[in-house]
């Protein structure tokens, strides 16, 4: 029930004033996202690379309005790539982007005008010697998403995608992307979801982020581990062994602010870990869906408010 409400509250501009208004609200946001510009995204970025530690960077917006906003979007990746490589950062960090925000709904050129703008997001990334994994959304995206993915990675085979355990279908889309150069970062999901397309227990849903994590880790691919649950970290280890696969063939992915002693823990015990590192000024729906996904950080976000 608490999910579903924080969720119903991303799409609150009311509960949005809220949040800003109260006292070290904007402090608290700031454990969660990097800052609103992309200075603030790089130095957090190469914070993070002095520790050891890969970064996969989302500038924050989705339910882009009209085709100049997702211009301004893939503009925006663009110029991120380029400010990373002349920092010397690009060959540990790379982008994620979500279709919505480079304008696939915007009617039926939509989808068409998305894969223009990724196609020059890619070729930005191939210029800086790093790569673009593109974010899933909800789950009436997910045929087209990943006919978008499997389009471009014909001229970018390093291409990745995300898949979330909670949709049914996704033990499936997994078995489908497990050839070589194949990028998957496997994810439980954040939307709210039907139960006809998405398990609602947290048991199932865990159950089918260890089936998908087997068949990634049996494949050809690079499986992108993203999690925070110790448990399924601990099985992703245990099924990289007996896979036979080196620590350089896989990662482990997980969010800025969250469990930072695991990813510091995880990284000096070899494991390739990449932090999930969000910044831009539409970072409201983003927070909110990070409450939802663990109670702890619900506990913590109102800890601090009462400390503030």
């Amino acid at each position: 029930m608490t999910r579903r409400l924080l969720l119903a509250a991303a799409d609150s501009r009311s509960a949005r004033r809220a949040v800003l208004a109260a006292p070290g609200g904007r402090a608290v946001v700031a454990r969660f996202v990097a800052g609103e510009t992309r200075a603030d995204a790089v130095v957090a970025t190469d914070s993070l690379v002095a520790r050891g530690l890969g970064v996969t960077l989302d500038h924050l917006g989705e339910d882009t309005r009209d085709p100049d906003q997702a211009a301004a979007v893939a503009e925006e990746y663009v110029g991120l790539l380029g400010s990373l490589d002349r920092a010397g950062l690009a060959r540990r960090a790379e982008v994620s982007v979500k279709l919505s925000a480079l304008g696939s709904g915007l009617g039926a050129d939509g989808p068409g005008l998305a894969r223009a703008h990724l196609r020059a997001i890619c070729r930005a990334a191939d210029t800086a010697a790093t790569t673009v994994t593109v974010d899933m959304e909800d789950h009436a995206a997910t045929e087209s998403t990943l006919a978008t993915v499997a389009e471009l990675r014909a001229d970018h085979p390093t291409l990745g995608v995300v898949l979330q355990s909670y949709l049914r279908r996704t033990e499936s889309d997994c078995r489908e992307l497990l050839g070589a150069g194949s990028r998957v970062r496997l994810v439980k999901g954040a939307y709210a979801e039907p139960e006809s397309v998405a398990w609602a227990d947290r048991v199932e849903v865990d159950r089918s982020y260890v089936r998908c994590l087997r068949l990634l880790m049996e494949g050809q691919g690079y499986p992108m581990v993203a999690t925070h649950d110790q448990r399924l970290i601990e099985i992703a280890g245990a099924l990289a062994v007996r896979s036979g696969r080196p620590q350089d063939s896989y990662e482990f992915q997980m969010l800025y602010g969250i469990r930072a002693d695991e990813q510091r823990r995880l990284a000096e015990a070899g494991e390739t870990v990449r932090v999930y590192v969000p910044y831009g000024t539409d970072w409201y729906a983003y927070f909110m869906r990070r409450l939802a996904e663990r109670p702890a950080n619900l506990g913590f976000f109102a800890r601090s408010l009462v400390g503030h």
